[in-house]
Order: structure tokens, then C-alpha cells, then sequence
């Protein structure tokens, strides 16, 4: 223990000193002369005005219109924001001559140049600009094309160019800038179609194009699976809805000129949070489920020609605070939820429909039908309107009563083919039966239907069912001794094995208050949900019963079996083989998609799950599964929340809802992980996480033989500096302080697997050179 304090000890000492060194660098000369040339340049602005030779540049008091963050005497980021309706730049000024000099700044990383007047094209010279990773030129008045130089900024992530007068195509290079996660163009002249190599921008994250002038077909952007931020609005888009890619947040396509049918996959993007669709002319079907997406806070149809037959007891998401119906061919009533959430002051729109409620002005309801029948019918569907003549005919020559019958058979025919194409599609399969009431059906049969998708994340599993106890009692030896894995104050765990050969691990939870089945069953029915291939998941459940019958003394939980060891007994462990980098990579992208599942993978979510490295597991393949988690099995006073297959005591276990930032306390746990897997040791208390992240924070500052010093010496070989550095970090960022600035799950994921392309590209590149002679795939172990 005094060793583990003195190397803490010399690990602080030497962040306070490289940190102090830090503080006193000053900015280089040639960089303060450029600076002040830039500040002629730009006709002495005001936030400019009062520099001179003297003036330390890096020591300047941020503020809205100047930031400069310097790093070892290098600026590394220039923000200058001008006056709007005062333009700065002169027009007789040289912005070619601008922009080289700011090329000038070698560790240049982020330039913004907002609201300064530039009445020119962009000038060729901004791709000299190649250390540049942010670039924000919006509100000024560049026009023209964007130049194609541009194109060699490689480790560009952002680029916003928006309020300008850019014009012409978006250029088809685009996909040249292999990293850029966020491309907005809003407010400018664009035109012409949104180009093909759009499709092949795997990084980005944030894709904004509206008010623009751009036409014609969506490509597919399904592939997309990053993006989580699309706005095509106030464009000329159209006529078919786009395919759209799953994981998105925002989605914006009104006032454009789309003239389909809504896809049924949108009531799939669970992920959901505003959907503006609106002065289009959709038609068809309004998909009511659209109202109960889980995240779903912002939803506008307006404008459209949609129809449907509304119900009271169609569920809503009660975070919506902005629902606009208005000016459809909507009939039936207005849902209860929408008249609570309106009575809440929230804003909810509906006139110019066919609805019963009359509190907002309504059409009489024969309008909609007519509506709905012109919309249907199109010219080439004339021949059937001949045919639906002659079945008129028919009605009147048989009477009333056979008319009925017919009648009637029509709309269940017309019933089915709609059940048929989609439109009412909800797969009625539910895990764990139990009554429901009718004010709930359409959210259930949502949950379902998005269930079954994220059923194929699972592994090959038999279907979740009720054990008996005799076959625990046979698969444990009744329970011996010998079969006990671990026991805390809430149960035990036994390791079991059925006839059929198979393994299980068997939770006991003791109950002190007794209860009937009922009491559990929609905690069960979630457990039987959580499948995922990195989750350790359940395989069913068994009550214990007093002799009456109806009251439960224990409640057996079935769970998956793994005893090939723990990820610290492979990246840390004193003894046995450790992982090569590349699969402790692997395994990091492992826990952080079991632990995204846990969050979005039902509804609702699961959250503070108080992740340890020693809860996950491996496989015998060497793949991740998540043994602990937070299981909602209510047990004994005040709804306490357990693991089904841990005995470490849980902390944090409110309900998200009841919790700011509830996600955040799992990205911690996960930064910790991501702390031992770099480190190759293990970290044991919270003093040697921070002192722990400190040394990574400066070994960020220094070059790569100090961050490989820091590193385990058991994957110096095989790991790449830019690979290491990544998965530094996006660990220091999990491990801030303040759970508001650490990083969404997504973007852990995203890093990692970045991390993970810049390492293979690393050893493609060495093998390469070196020009081997083929070989088998190396062993996921070092030995």
C-alpha cells in the first residue's frame, strides 16, 4: 500500500509540474505578429483594438466577440465574432491573403469568423488551413461556390457555413472529409439535387440543409447510422419520403414537396425528439403511434392531407410540450392526452380537421370523406372508378339489407388489406401476460412491436418461460451447498444443470414481506425483455410458495452461465494471458452497446446500473457480457432496485425520471473501465481514479512517448499512438466531474470505434511496409 501511495504521489507531482509548465509558456513571436496583422486585415475590430506588441496573447480575458486558447505557445483556437448590421471586413482587402495568413497558425484547430462581412466568394487558400478540425463562417455574405481546397482539410469535424450566399450544387467531394460529424448549410443558395456521396459519410452525426433551393429525390440515407440530427427543411425536396436513418433525434422536412405516404418505420425511431413535417402534402394514414414514441417532445403534421379515425384512449409521450394537427383529414376525437397536455397550457393544435371536439374550429366530417376519396383516387385509377359505378348499381338493385351486408364486407376487406401493408401492423406477442387497461393498449402494442426488434441484438436464447421448482431443485442438487457461487443479505446464487446439459446461474431473492405473483408480474415482463448479445440475460423466473398457494416466499431468477473469467482477470489480472489492444478495444465497445441497450432498449430504460469491471464477463469467444445491472424486481421496503446477478450493493438506483443526468452515473462507471484497460492495473478507490485521470489529462498535453509510458507495458507494441491518445480521451471526458459535461453513450461508442479504425489502419499500414507473407488472423491473447 505505502509502494500504490508514492507512485500516486510521483504521479500527481509530475501533473503539477508539466501543468505548471504549461501556465508559462508564452505565445510564439511569430504568431503575435500574425495575429496583428490579422487585426489590419480586418480594419481594427473593435475586440482587436487594443493589442500591441506587448500584449499576451494568451493570457486575454475571454468574451462574445473574441476567444484565444493557446497551448505550448501555439494558438490553437481563434473565435472573432463581429457586430451584426456592422460589417468589419474592408472590400478592398485581400480575403485570399486573410486566409493565408491564417495558415500561418500551424496548431490551428478551431477558426471562427461570425458576423464579419465578408461580400466575396471563399478563397482557395482556406485549404491551407489542414490543422483545422472546426470551422464556423457563418452570417457573413460569402458567395459563389464552396472551393474544392476545402476538400483537403482531412481532420475537419465541423464545418458550418451558415446565413451566407454560397449557390450551386453541394459539392459532390463532400465525402472527402473522412471525420466530419457535423455539416450545416442552412440559409444559403444551394440548388440542384443532394448529391450521391452524401450516402457515404459513415461519420457524420448532424446533417443541416434547410433554407435552401434544393430539388428532387432524397438519396437513401438509411445507412447513415450515426446521424442523429436531420434537417432538410424549407427546401424543394420530394416527391417519396426519404429513407431515414434509425438512431435519429431531430428530424425537420417541412415546407418542402413531398407527396407520399408516411413509412411505417418512423413509428421505429424510438430515439425520436422532434419530428416537423409539416406544408407538405402527405397523404394516407396518420400513424397515431407517432404520439406515444418514447422521446418524442415535438410533433408537427400541420399542413398535410393525412387522414385516420382518432380515439380517446390513444397513448401519448407526457413530455410532449408542442403537438400541431392542424389543417389534415383527421376524424373521430381528439385523444384524452392531447386535451390533458392542452389543459397543461401546452401548445396543441388541431383546427381545420374533422374532428368531434369543437373547442378549435372544425370541417363538417362528410369533408374529410370527400377529401380523403379525391386524394385516393388518381388518374390512372379510372378504370376502378368505372368498377366502383357498377358496384353502386348493384347496392341499389338488391335493397338495403343485402347492400349492408355488402357494405360491411367492403370495410373488413378494406380493413385487412390495410392490416396487410402496414398500417395497423402491431405483432401481438407479449413475454409475460397480464391484464391491461384499454387506456394503455397502444403504447403496449408499440413496445411490443419495438421489442421484437431489439429481440434480434440478442443471443440465441429459448424463449423466456416459468421453471418450476422442482427443476431447480434437480438442477442444484436441492439447493447444496456445493453449488453456491455467492450469498449476500438480499439472496444467493447457484450455479445450476439440467438434464439437457445446459448451465444456468440461479438468483434467490429471500422476500421479508409476502406477496401474491400479481405483485411482480410487470417487473418480470421487463426482466424477460433485457436480451442483448452483451448483456448476461435472464432465461426466466420460479416462485417459491407458503402452502396456501397464493402467497410467494422467494423468487427465483434464471439467468445465463459464463465461467470464462472477468475483463480485469484480462487486462489486469496478475496471472493467465492478456488481451492484445485491438480486442481491448473491442471489449470497450462491447460494454458501452450493453449498456446503450439497457438505456434505450426498453421503455423505460435502465439506468445507474453501478457498473464494475469485475461485473463484466467473457464469453468463450472472448466477447462481452454484463453480468450486474440493475433488475427492476421491487424487493422489500421502498421499492429498492437489485442485480439479478451480482451481490455488490447498488447506489443511485432512483428511477431515471426521477434523476438529472441519470445516463451520466453509468458513463462514469464506464470511464473507470476504460481507466483500467488503459492502465493495465487495477484501480481500487475513487483517490486513484482521480489521480489517475490527471495523468492522462497532461499525457494528452505531451507526445507520444510520454502517453505510452503511462500506458501497460503489455500492448506497447501493438498500440498506436493516435489510437491511445483517442481512448485517453474520450476516458478523461467520462470521468469529469460534472455529469453534465461528460460524454452521451453515443459518443463514447463513436470514439471508440474511431479508436478502433485508426488502430487497424496503423497495422495495415505496417504490414504493408514490412510486406509480409500471409498469414492466419493473430491471437486475440498475448501470451
Amino acid at each position: 500500500m505505502a509502494k500504490l501511495k508514492l507512485v500516486c504521489h510521483f504521479h500527481l507531482l509530475l501533473f503539477v509540474l508539466l501543468f505548471s509548465f504549461h501556465l508559462s509558456t508564452q505565445l510564439q513571436p511569430s504568431e503575435s505578429q500574425s495575429l496583428l496583422q490579422i487585426r489590419e486585415l480586418l480594419n481594427y475590430p473593435q475586440a482587436l483594438a487594443n493589442f500591441d506588441n506587448f500584449t499576451d496573447f494568451c493570457d486575454t480575458e475571454s468574451t462574445p466577440s473574441l476567444t484565444i486558447v493557446c497551448y505550448e505557445g501555439y494558438i490553437t483556437q481563434l473565435h472573432i465574432v463581429g457586430e451584426v448590421g456592422r460589417p468589419t471586413f474592408q472590400q478592398n482587402t485581400s480575403a485570399d491573403f486573410l486566409f493565408s495568413t491564417f495558415s500561418q497558425f500551424p496548431n490551428l484547430k478551431v477558426l471562427s469568423l461570425v458576423s464579419l462581412g465578408f461580400e466575396r466568394p471563399l478563397p482557395p487558400t482556406v485549404g491551407k488551413l489542414l490543422s483545422l478540425e472546426i470551422l464556423n463562417l457563418s452570417s457573413n455574405s460569402f458567395y459563389g461556390s464552396v472551393p474544392e481546397e476545402l476538400s483537403s482539410l482531412k481532420s475537419l469535424q465541423t464545418l458550418i457555413l451558415d446565413y451566407n450566399h454560397f449557390s450551386g450544387n453541394i459539392p459532390s467531394w463532400i465525402d472527402s472529409l473522412p471525420v466530419l460529424t457535423t455539416l450545416s448549410l442552412q440559409n444559403n443558395s444551394f440548388n440542384g439535387s443532394l448529391p450521391d456521396s452524401i450516402t457515404h459519410m459513415w461519420s457524420l452525426r448532424v446533417l443541416s440543409l434547410s433554407k435552401n433551393s434544393l430539388s428532387g429525390k432524397v438519396p437513401d440515407l438509411s445507412n447513415l447510422t450515426n446521424v442523429q440530427v436531420l434537417d432538410l427543411g424549407d427546401n424543394l425536396l420530394g416527391p417519396q419520403f426519404p429513407k431515414l436513418p434509425k438512431r435519429l433525434s431531430i428530424l425537420v422536412l417541412k415546407n418542402n414537396r413531398f407527396r407520399s405516404g408516411i413509412p411505417a418505420e418512423l413509428a421505429f425511431l424510438y430515439r425520436l425528439e422532434k419530428l416537423d413535417i409539416s406544408s407538405n402534402k402527405l397523404v394516407g394514414p396518420f400513424l397515431a403511434s407517432l404520439l406515444g414514441l418514447p422521446s418524442i417532445k415535438y410533433l408537427n403534421i400541420g399542413g398535410n392531407r393525412l387522414t385516420g379515425l382518432l380515439l380517446r384512449n390513444v397513448s401519448c409521450n407526457s413530455d410532449l410540450t408542442f403537438v400541431n394537427l392542424s389543417s389534415n383529414l383527421l376524424t373521430g376525437d381528439l385523444p384524452t392526452c392531447l386535451q390533458q397536455l392542452e389543459s397543461k397550457n401546452n401548445d396543441v393544435i388541431y383546427t381545420g380537421n374533422c374532428l368531434s371536439n369543437k373547442d378549435q374550429e372544425q370541417h363538417p366530417l362528410n369533408f374529410c370523406h370527400n377529401e380523403a376519396l379525391a386524394v385516393s383516387i388518381k388518374p390512372h385509377n379510372l378504370e376502378h372508378r368505372k368498377g366502383h359505378r357498377g358496384v353502386m348499381t348493384f347496392l341499389r338493385i338488391f335493397g338495403g339489407s343485402i347492400a349492408g351486408i355488402i357494405v360491411v364486407a367492403l370495410v373488413f376487406f378494406t380493413m385487412r388489406r390495410t392490416y396487410k401493408m402496414g398500417v395497423l401492423k402491431e405483432p401481438p406477442t407479449r413475454f409475460v401476460t397480464e391484464n391491461s387497461s384499454v387506456t394503455n393498449t397502444a403504447k403496449q402494442l408499440y413496445d411490443a412491436k419495438y421489442i421484437s426488434q431489439t429481440m434480434k441484438l440478442g443471443t440465441s436464447l429459448p424463449p423466456y418461460r416459468t421453471f418450476t421448482l422442482d427443476e431447480l431443485k434437480e438442477a442444484t442438487n436441492n439447493f447444496d451447498a456445493s453449488t453456491l457461487i455467492s450469498e449476500s443479505t438480499d439472496g444467493q446464487i447457484f450455479k445450476g444443470m439440467f438434464t439437457d446439459g445446459s448451465i444456468v446461474a440461479i438468483r434467490s431473492l429471500t422476500l421479508k414481506r409476502r406477496q401474491t405473483p400479481q405483485t411482480y408480474m410487470h417487473q418480470l415482463e421487463l426482466i424477460s425483455k433485457l436480451r442483448h448479445s452483451h448483456l448476461v440475460s435472464a432465461l426466466g423466473h420460479c416462485y417459491e410458495f407458503l402452502p396456501d398457494g397464493l402467497t410467494i416466499t422467494r423468487v427465483f431468477l434464471i439467468f445465463e452461465y459464463y465461467p470464462y473469467g472477468t475483463l480485469r482477470s484480462h487486462v489486469s489480472g496478475l496471472h493467465g494471458q492478456k488481451l492484445f489492444w485491438t480486442k481491448r478495444i473491442s471489449a470497450a465497445i462491447e460494454v458501452v452497446k450493453g449498456i446503450q441497450f439497457l438505456h434505450t432498449g426498453i421503455v423505460p430504460g435502465v439506468y445507474s446500473n453501478n457498473l464494475k469491471i469485475t461485473d463484466i464477463l467473457l464469453d468463450q469467444d472472448l466477447r462481452v457480457k454484463i453480468s450486474s445491472y440493475n433488475l427492476p424486481i421491487v424487493v422489500e421496503n421502498g421499492g429498492t432496485m437489485i442485480s439479478g446477478v451480482s451481490s455488490t450493493s447498488r447506489k443511485g438506483k432512483r428511477h431515471a425520471m426521477e434523476v438529472n443526468h441519470a445516463d451520466k452515473d453509468d458513463v462514469y462507471d464506464i470511464g473507470v473501465i476504460l481507466l483500467e484497460i488503459i492502465l493495465g492495473r487495477q484501480i481500487t478507490s475513487q483517490n486513484e481514479v482521480h489521480v489517475s485521470r490527471d495523468l492522462l489529462q497532461v499525457s494528452l498535453k505531451t507526445d507520444d512517448i510520454a502517453r505510452k509510458s503511462i500506458a501497460d507495458p503489455a500492448v506497447h507494441k501493438g498500440c498506436s499512438d493516435e489510437s491511445l491518445k483517442t481512448m485517453m480521451e474520450i476516458c478523461v471526458r467520462c470521468l469529469h466531474d460534472k455529469a453534465a459535461d461528460r460524454p452521451s453513450v453515443d459518443d463514447i461508442l463513436w470514439n471508440l470505434h474511431f479508436a478502433g479504425q485508426v488502430q487497424d489502419s496503423s497495422r495495415d499500414n505496417t504490414q504493408n511496409s514490412q510486406n509480409p507473407p500471409a498469414s492466419p488472423s493473430p491471437s486475440l491473447l498475448m501470451p
